[in-house]
């Protein structure tokens, strides 16, 4: 089973809101996950991003691949280098 780490996209007609979760390869979008680690709002000002390091950690530890966006999001928290 492949697992990413992931946006899931949340929030009204523009304006998004979105979670950041692990969750299969396979599934859809907004579809079933495993956890969620945390919450990305890029309508606030300043953007709001809040990101459970422990978890976030330990899946990245089991192999779990992030997007190009979420991979960003965890460079700018400083989860990963």
């Amino acid at each position: 089973m492949a697992v990413k780490i992931r946006l899931k996209r949340m929030g009204a007609k523009k304006r998004p809101f979105y979670r950041i979760v692990v969750a299969d390869s396979r599934a859809p979008r907004d579809g079933r996950f495993i956890e969620e680690i945390g919450y990305y709002n890029p309508v606030s000002e300043p953007k709001e991003i809040k990101i459970d390091d422990e978890k976030a950690t330990k899946w990245l530890n089991n192999g779990a691949q992030p997007t190009d966006t979420v991979k960003y999001l965890l460079k700018k928290n400083g989860i990963i280098e």
